[in-house]
């Protein structure tokens, strides 16, 4: 089958990729749809480390096209939705309610095991388990979700990974409550998904931050009621004067240690400030000591806090609604090999999720 193979930091071509039988808790998805993430941009620029070869990937829906002899969840046919949050329903945090932060290796294969992906006849990575940029994926189990027949699989994609991050960011990490005031930065496919969940949850006040005009006109399109131009005026102080005082709730979906900054200095008293991107591995981030004192709260969110199975299933009937506006977020479809180009508009700050749609 074709795949995306990165062999170092900034080396991505299409290649062929051998495809291992699946074991008796694997599933092969023939992929339809796979968004471009700025997480993977991350591992193939090098600001989180890896392994190489590597197949990258993990925003993606397909049909089940193979099932080991103990897989009872999903069989041939049914149409899925892939999630890099694979769980085991053992370990602690599984066992608490929280399946995101699965610790448990049994979900992978070992170190000795025959690996489910080779490249000329070596190893190669699994991004995220999933490895989705590719014909097929050979995933466990634990890491798909069933949904219904009538969801397209290439809008289905984005569930896997921009809507369940942002919007779960805000219904699952932060908990925002209707009539509540939000402000998002970064408005790419994360950050507009915030935008529009915030907007279905009901929150009275939603500010997008960006410097791309053409991002700011889809959050405006997808429901924020306040635009502010970072390229032109202090976002903080932007928004401490919309607001008379702050954010009760901020969400930074860009991954960079100074907009992470920014979101903590955009709260009131008791304010809240979630951060949903990446950012990289090594950088810190700093806020005054003194805020502290007045209850302000600094979080991360792994993947919007989710229960997949239940969530997904969820955004699918609010697409299916017309709530959810994964036609606006979703901007162009490109075929595998014009993935490189898809990454290098993204680092340009291009606007809308790409998604690559395969045969």
């Amino acid at each position: 089958m074709k795949a995306a193979v990165v062999h170092g930091v900034g080396e991505l071509a299409i290649e062929d990729v051998e495809l291992d039988d699946p074991w008796a808790h694997e599933v092969v998805v023939r992929t339809a749809a796979c968004g471009v993430c700025r997480s993977d941009l991350h591992f193939l620029d090098g600001h989180y480390a890896t392994g190489f070869p590597m197949v990258p990937g993990h925003e993606a829906a397909g049909v089940v096209e193979a099932v080991g002899s103990e897989v009872r969840y999903v069989q041939v046919g049914d149409p899925v939705i892939a999630c890099m949050s694979v769980f085991c329903g053992q370990c602690v945090p599984c066992t608490n309610g929280r399946p995101v932060l699965c610790q448990s290796p049994e979900v992978r294969r070992g170190t000795g095991d025959p690996p489910r992906l080779r490249v000329a006849g070596e190893p190669a990575v699994q991004l995220y388990e999933l490895g989705a940029h590719a014909q097929k994926m050979l995933v466990h189990e634990s890491a798909l979700v069933k949904i219904r027949p009538d969801m397209p699989l290439d809008r289905a994609a984005l569930i896997g990974c921009a809507v369940t991050t942002g919007f779960g960011a805000v219904a699952n990490t932060a908990k925002v409550p209707p009539g509540a005031t939000v402000a998002v930065i970064g408005c790419g496919g994360v950050g507009l998904s915030a935008v529009n969940g915030a907007s279905i949850i009901g929150a009275e006040r939603i500010i997008a931050v960006d410097v791309q005009a053409g991002k700011l006109e889809q959050a405006q399109a997808v429901g924020a009621t306040d635009l502010i131009d970072a390229s032109l005026v202090d976002p903080v102080e932007a928004v401490l004067e919309l607001t008379g005082g702050g954010a009760a709730y901020t969400f930074e979906a860009l991954g960079r240690r100074e907009t992470v900054e920014q979101a903590f200095r955009m709260l009131p008293p008791g304010g809240v400030a979630t951060v949903i991107g990446m950012v990289p591995q090594g950088q810190m981030v700093e806020v005054h000591a003194a805020d502290l004192l007045d209850e302000k709260v600094l979080q991360g969110s792994n993947m919007g806090s989710n229960q997949f199975r239940v969530d997904m299933p969820w955004y699918v009937d609010l697409y299916l609604d017309g709530r959810l506006h994964l036609d606006l977020i979703a901007t162009q479809s490109i075929r595998l090999d014009g993935l490189s180009e898809a990454f290098d508009e993204m680092r340009s700050g291009a606007a809308g999720r790409v998604v690559v749609a395969y045969d």
